[in-house]
């Protein structure tokens, strides 16, 4: 048996002068750099802000409180510059699913909140976590290049529970109606999916300025227990205003995520106030 068992590793591991040694093509890339260079690349753990209450637990998300990415590389980099992933508009999707160490997390089931942390997560690895991007004062409406510190956003978590354990589903009484509605927070599936529905309503020439009723249609999953997707649009078109203010507020209040605000000090007229960070371009792509 001891004989056997030192032919079959012979097999495994034959002398190839000037090749590769075919014993790393069993390993990941990351343990191949580290043995063919020493480098050792560190992966780091990212809090979910919803503490993986929403998700089910057949899930590999349920209950976690953290999951682990692994750095940005130039690999990132071409996905960042795909494009196909531009033009299709998966672009975070597919970054935030090659950084993951867990492969079998399906990207597109995250709460956007937690997409938004493993996004920002990623971000820092690979450029760090200084962040310049232009905002407006909101005293005399000069604009500025302000520094955001992506390490310092709060991390806004969960904190109402959901109807059930493990379901992405909340309830909330509309104050004027008396109207009990079921809820849920925005996912990674319904980012995209709205994404490419204003797509190709722009190609069709298409008003797309429903802002509000599309928040509320895809946020909204009964009505007094009525689940009919037809009944509750148009329960949402003749919803009081007063109704769907606190309604939105509610879940804004509550949706789980990073605190995208900071502080700033206008150059021109020395007014501070706190902003929302803006995303631009350079966030994903910056420029140095």
């Amino acid at each position: 048996m001891s004989d056997q068992r030192e032919i079959k590793n012979s097999v495994f591991t034959p002398n190839t002068p000037g090749g590769v040694d075919p014993r790393i093509t069993s390993m990941s890339q990351a343990e191949a750099v580290k043995t063919e260079f020493g480098l050792d690349i560190p992966t780091e753990l990212v809090p979910l802000p919803s503490n993986g209450k929403v998700y089910p637990p057949t899930s590999t998300l349920h209950g976690r409180e953290t999951v682990e990415i692994r750095p940005m590389t130039a690999r990132e980099e071409d996905i960042l510059t795909s494009r196909a992933l531009l033009k299709k508009g998966t672009v975070v999707t597919e970054l935030i699913k090659s950084c993951l160490v867990d492969k079998s997390i399906n990207t597109l089931d995250l709460l956007a909140g937690d997409r938004n942390a493993l996004m920002v997560a990623v971000r820092i690895t690979g450029y760090g976590a200084e962040y310049t991007a232009e905002t407006t004062c909101g005293e005399c409406d000069a604009k500025s290049q302000q520094m955001f510190n992506l390490a310092e956003l709060p991390i806004k978590r969960l904190e109402i529970d959901p109807v059930a354990e493990g379901q992405n589903l909340f309830e909330f009484v509309l104050p004027h109606t008396k109207k009990k509605v079921k809820f849920k927070f925005t996912t990674g599936r319904d980012e995209e999916e709205l994404s490419l529905t204003q797509e190709k309503q722009k190609k069709l020439g298409l008003k797309t300025d429903t802002t509000v009723t599309t928040a509320l249609q895809q946020s909204i999953v009964s009505v007094d227990n009525v689940e009919d997707r037809a009944k509750i649009n148009n329960f949402i078109k003749m919803m009081p205003a007063r109704d769907s203010l606190a309604l939105r507020n509610y879940i804004r209040q509550n949706e789980p995520g990073l605190t995208m605000k900071q502080e700033m000090t206008c150059p021109e007229c020395g007014h501070s106030e706190e902003v929302n960070m803006p995303l631009g371009v350079s966030f994903l792509w910056p420029t140095s």
